[in-house]
């Protein structure tokens, strides 16, 4: 549902993060409302940012939307339950009915260990967590308070569970947990890096170390944040001047060459430049 929010980082954080865009939404629609807000400064360093979607539709009609999800993991509240949503590999369409409402909170690298150390497990996937306490008060808040407070209560629980799990972790994995912060946002800067080394070299850490922070914190290799942050710039221009000249946009974002971009939208997107463009259009 969201993209990432540039949050500054607290004390204990690393540096700020990118600036907010919500590149993440393909397919931008007016009809569900999302509420972002910015993590506070102490938990800056574990959460991106907390987004807070709700929908009231008339019966029969639906609202589709296509997301191109963030090398990063969300903890969702929903009325259903609550869960960690893993990285994905691809695009993915949510389709909204009814009536309903989530809070939930876009996770930094250094955040996703709080809730498992094994995220490439979920990669595509979700897993529930069992904290009924946590149902519990933020459906309350959700369903029973008035629309001008609700939002920020139940931020404030989610953001309270997060500060819970964050002290029993230990300097060393925070430590890590920094430098994988800073490897996701040079990965996300556009700063023209192609390839692993090129990322490890900047963090002066050895491509060994930044497969394991990578496997640790996100649960995708190097080598493909750097692909999926690529086609996310890829498919924002195509988005933006569906008549791109697309050899040009190729050279530009470091594919081998147009027959290459289009091969990497079709296997995640599921269409052409051309057809993802026309969509837009549509």
């Amino acid at each position: 549902m969201t993209g990432p929010d540039g949050s500054r980082g607290g004390p204990r954080g690393p540096a700020p993060g990118p600036p907010p865009t919500t590149r993440g939404h393909l397919t931008p629609g007016p009809r569900a409302t999302v509420v972002r807000l910015p993590a506070p400064d102490d938990v800056a360093h574990l959460v991106r940012q907390l987004w807070i979607p709700e929908w009231d539709l008339p019966a029969g009609e639906r609202v589709e939307q296509l997301v191109l999800g963030y090398p990063a993991s969300n903890v969702v509240v929903e009325p259903a339950g609550v869960a960690l949503h893993g990285p994905t590999t691809r695009a993915s369409t949510r389709v909204l009915t009814g009536r309903g409402w989530a809070v939930g909170a876009l996770l930094r690298p250094a955040g996703v260990l709080l809730f498992t150390d094994r995220p490439a497990e979920l990669l595509d996937r979700s897993a529930p967590l069992d904290v009924p306490g946590l149902l519990r008060e933020v459906t309350r808040t959700m369903e029973s308070t008035a629309p001008e407070l609700r939002h920020e209560r139940a931020a404030r629980l989610l953001l309270d569970h997060v500060r819970g799990l964050a002290a029993a972790v230990p300097p060393e994995a925070a430590r890590d947990g920094a430098v994988a912060n800073r490897m996701v946002d040079l990965v996300e800067s556009g700063a023209g890096l192609r390839a692993p080394g090129d990322l490890a070299r900047e963090l002066h850490v050895s491509e060994r170390t930044l497969q394991r922070l990578a496997a640790r914190f996100v649960g995708m290799p190097p080598q493909l944040l750097l692909r999926r942050r690529r086609l996310q710039e890829a498919a924002e221009r195509v988005r933006a001047d569906p008549a791109a000249d697309l050899g040009a946009l190729a050279a530009d974002l470091g594919f081998a060459d147009q027959a290459h971009l289009t091969r990497e939208f079709r296997s995640v997107l599921g269409a052409t430049p051309r057809g993802y463009g026309r969509a837009q259009r549509g």
